[in-house]
């Protein structure tokens, strides 16, 4: 099996404008051979589906998602380049998804850019006093904090959440895979996220695991 390098996937990457991982799993699948990864790519529709990517959209639609009995409600904006695409039940049921997802892992955020840098700074501190705490040697305590926030950016940003109707997915694929059947550029623009009595000393309960419960 062909040892794929960052400069490989690089010059893939450049070549057909899809996502780095993705052009590492092309790569991967065809043991390195770039024309390959080319075709693999453009039969999959990624490589399209990135050009797409940078097409504005304007259009599409606003959606709701109640759970639990109207105990979680979900508002979320996605957006498509025309008001047709919009009104057909696959990009409804899109949104739909999308919204459920918000509903059932409680993202924070869109996309990682939209992160807070002082929030960023605060959780590297957590992370690095809790890898010292650990008795971590601080050599290695800057890789374990860059890893764990890795691992925070997949568990507040909505694109790097694995899809709860499929969760070998990220929403960030389900996305790209929707530009390519579709043949629109697609965006999640912004949501908001209620839970009944959030920040009111009560008992808690577990609303999120019910919907991932209820979608399996």
């Amino acid at each position: 099996m062909a040892n794929i390098t960052a400069a490989m996937v690089k010059e893939l990457r450049e070549t057909t404008g899809a996502g780095m991982m993705d052009c590492k799993k092309a790569l991967a699948a065809t043991d390195g051979d770039k024309e390959k990864a080319i075709d693999f790519l453009r039969e999959k529709g990624l490589a399209a589906a990135a050009k797409k990517a940078g097409r504005v959209a304007a259009e599409g639609l606003v959606s709701s998602y109640i759970h639990a009995g109207g105990r979680i409600g979900v508002l979320v904006e996605i957006n498509c380049e025309t008001d047709f695409v919009a009104q057909t039940g696959e990009f409804q049921e899109f949104v739909h998804d999308v919204a459920m997802q918000i509903a059932a892992a409680n993202p924070s955020y869109v996309r990682r850019e939209e992160v807070d840098e002082t929030e960023l700074d605060h959780e590297r501190e957590v992370l690095r006093e809790q890898a010292l705490n650990e008795g971590k040697p601080e050599k290695i305590v800057e890789k374990m904090v860059e890893g764990r926030i890795q691992k925070y950016y997949k568990e507040v940003c909505l694109m790097e959440q694995p899809f709860v109707k499929d969760p070998e997915q990220t929403i960030e694929d389900i996305v790209k895979a929707k530009i390519a059947k579709i043949g629109e550029n697609i965006s999640i623009r912004r949501f908001v996220r209620y839970q009944l009595g959030e920040g009111i000393e009560k008992k808690q309960e577990d609303f999120a695991a019910e919907i991932r419960a209820a979608v399996k």
